[in-house]
């Protein structure tokens, strides 16, 4: 009984967090703004890759935001905040992920109404964040070649569960020993319907190719 119960109530929160993932996505779309949540785990070069995409859209004249999500500390809202956009910052304790409800609150600090794109960075994790979808409405997992080339077959889940996939840090792979082909391949397999996508934040490499991929370059 006490299982089953458990179950039951696992299965009511996740549905309750879609509901109001589903409330935040049409926030964001009735004020025609577009959305993207970028996952994966610490270092994989998520807040360097919202970074450029911001600065490739602001020189198009569009209106940048963003959200980011850290277990403590406000390192990455400081470096979004330099380079000039409205950074709303959510530390989550305990939780190793964003759930619609922290984002809900995240969007009430941003001034939506003069923003086109909304960029949300959430907790450094390749497990959690795969079950709660915060509304936006392409959701990127980042991984870099510094992981190791076993990424995807460890956690086939978060890449089922994403729109995008992108392998960062490229220009890293011939130092790390890392086969490019072979995560392609894992991408490939486990989410078939998904633009893989190579990335060097560092240097810009392949950010055109990913705007592609999340409809922002038009």
């Amino acid at each position: 009984m006490h299982q089953i119960m458990t179950v039951d109530m696992e299965k009511d929160l996740l549905e309750a967090n879609r509901a109001l993932a589903r409330e935040n996505n049409g926030l964001l779309k009735d004020k025609g703004i577009r959305s993207v949540d970028f996952l994966g785990s610490v270092g994989s070069g998520k807040t360097l890759l919202i970074q450029r995409l911001s600065e490739r859209l602001m020189d198009r004249g569009m209106r940048v935001g963003a959200v980011t999500g850290d277990v403590s500390g406000d390192d990455d809202m400081r470096r979004l905040s330099a380079i000039g956009i409205p950074v709303a910052n959510v530390n989550t304790g305990k939780e190793c992920h964003l759930d619609a409800h922290l984002a809900e609150h995240a969007l009430e600090d941003l001034p939506l109404d003069d923003l086109d794109v909304v960029f949300f960075e959430n907790v450094g994790n390749l497990v959690c964040p795969a079950d709660f979808p915060i509304g936006a409405d392409r959701r990127v997992v980042v991984i870099s070649v510094t992981e190791g080339d076993d990424m995807i077959r460890k956690h086939p889940m978060i890449f089922m569960e994403s729109d995008v996939i992108v392998i960062n840090k490229t220009d890293l792979a011939p130092v790390m020993e890392v086969d490019l082909a072979l995560l392609q391949g894992d991408a490939g397999r486990v989410r078939p319907d998904a633009p893989c996508i190579l990335t060097d934040a560092k240097r810009g490499g392949g950010i055109d190719d990913l705007m592609e991929a999340l409809g922002l370059q038009g």
